[in-house]
């Protein structure tokens, strides 16, 4: 046997083996290993007939640290990620973003056109946070929480001692930031329960994801992508998610106070009022 193909089926052998522990030993299964978390990010293939090779579909490289050539920004855009250097310094840029209320219809902006009109809602600053801690060396990690009756959540992910945090951009109270204090997703993900309600006052949050990788996607696709980045939100839905609370917990959520309705209905930034609506003469 060649020595070439006996490191390839060393190779294939040891990715199988990571798909067992991760139970995900199936077509099309996604996975990358990084600093012992498991990431869903890339296709793997197994060919059929028995011989065990296994190669991953062709994806961006994984640079650890984003030059402004890989992302495709300019100077100008590139320096403002520059000068984000730190998860607060990040968080404060979102807090100071106005709130995308979509009054076209639906948006899922790129960094660049969340740069260009210094608004945003949550994937879309979450992608700007991703795309900044990229710049300065860290992961741009992202990870979707589920809810029911409700929207989804998307916040970046970022660690600090082995405990995770998050940054994130809404215009309410309280899926904001998250302090790098939490030992796992779960932990991190159930800080946001309590909080996360509809507009009928029910607790809605049910799910959330395994961190996705961004880096698994051409800069195109979500940085500079001028038709907007969905593809982002394609690959977060369709990432496989983890219940948090199991039936006999959610039948004994509560509604949420009036005290907190109250408190609750705090906005940071005010909707724009619509126009009147015009009968035809």
């Amino acid at each position: 046997m060649r020595l070439g193909e006996l490191r390839h089926r060393e190779a294939a052998l040891a990715e199988r083996l990571q798909h067992v522990a991760a139970g995900r030993v199936r077509q099309g299964g996604e996975h990358a290993v990084e600093d012992g978390v498991l990431i869903l990010n890339h296709k793997v293939k197994y060919q059929p007939g028995g011989r065990p090779v296994s190669r991953c579909a062709p994806m961006p490289a994984r640079r650890r640290t984003a030059r402004r050539e890989d992302l495709g920004l300019t100077k100008a855009e590139f320096a403002v990620l520059r000068r984000l250097d730190t998860p607060r310094k990040i968080q404060g840029f979102l807090y100071d973003l106005r709130q995308n209320f979509e009054p076209h219809g639906d948006t899922c902006n790129s960094v660049r056109e969340v740069l260009r009109t210094r608004r945003a809602h949550c994937i879309e600053g979450a992608m700007l946070a991703a795309a900044a801690l990229w710049v300065h060396g860290e992961p741009p990690l992202l990870l979707d929480m589920r809810a029911v009756r409700d929207f989804d959540h998307v916040v970046a992910l970022f660690r600090r001692a082995g405990r995770w945090g998050a940054i994130s951009k809404t215009n309410g109270l309280a899926l904001r930031w998250r302090d790098p204090a939490y030992r796992g997703l779960r932990e991190l993900a159930m800080s946001y329960l309590h909080e996360y309600s509809n507009r009928r006052e029910h607790k809605t949050l049910r799910e959330y994801s395994r961190p996705f990788d961004l880096r698994a996607m051409r800069p195109a696709e979500w940085v500079t992508a001028p038709k907007g980045a969905w593809a982002v939100a394609e690959r977060l839905d369709a990432l496989p998610h983890t219940r948090l609370l199991s039936w006999r917990e959610e039948r004994a959520l509560v509604r949420r106070d009036p005290f907190e309705r109250r408190i609750g209905a705090l906005l940071q930034y005010r909707a724009p009022a619509r126009p009147p609506h015009r009968h035809k003469t």
